[in-house]
């Protein structure tokens, strides 16, 4: 081998993707607080953290819950469409985020029990259930303490 070429072993540099960052949380003691990524709704991109939580809660409209649901591989049935007007009438009503045992007692009314019950819920919402899953693609931010 001569001195101009390079060893074969060598590693390939690896793209890093395109993040965006908020100026504001760049000396957060969070690392991953300044990094957002964007879902395209409608030719408009719009952030959302590392997650996929919405960074501004107003930028939220039923195209974003497709993209984003689309994003997490999640297929919307009208049953989705149902806990997420759930989920962000409940929040415009208390300015929190419903908790699963909310959810099961509306939908267990609604429903009945055999659909209207935890499984049922976390069965629609695979990845993180209704508040986790299921408040990401309604637009509504993480719940406090959830890691």
């Amino acid at each position: 081998m001569t001195m101009t070429q390079t060893p074969s072993c060598e590693k390939p540099k690896l793209q890093t993707p395109k993040s965006h960052f908020l100026e504001e949380a760049r000396d957060s003691t969070n690392p991953y607080a300044i990094y957002t990524r964007s879902v395209l709704v409608d030719g408009k991109e719009i952030l959302t953290d590392p997650e996929g939580y919405l960074l501004d809660m107003d930028a939220w409209s039923e195209g974003f819950a497709r993209a984003q649901a689309e994003r997490e591989g999640l297929v919307l049935t009208e049953a989705h469409w149902e806990v997420i007007r759930f989920i962000r009438e409940y929040y415009e009503q208390h300015g929190v985020q419903a908790q699963v045992r909310d959810m099961i007692r509306h939908f267990s009314k609604t429903w009945g029990a055999e659909r209207g019950n935890n499984r049922h819920l976390h069965d629609m919402f695979p990845m993180g259930g209704p508040q986790k899953q299921g408040n990401r693609v309604a637009g509504i931010r993480k719940t406090k303490g959830e890691h």
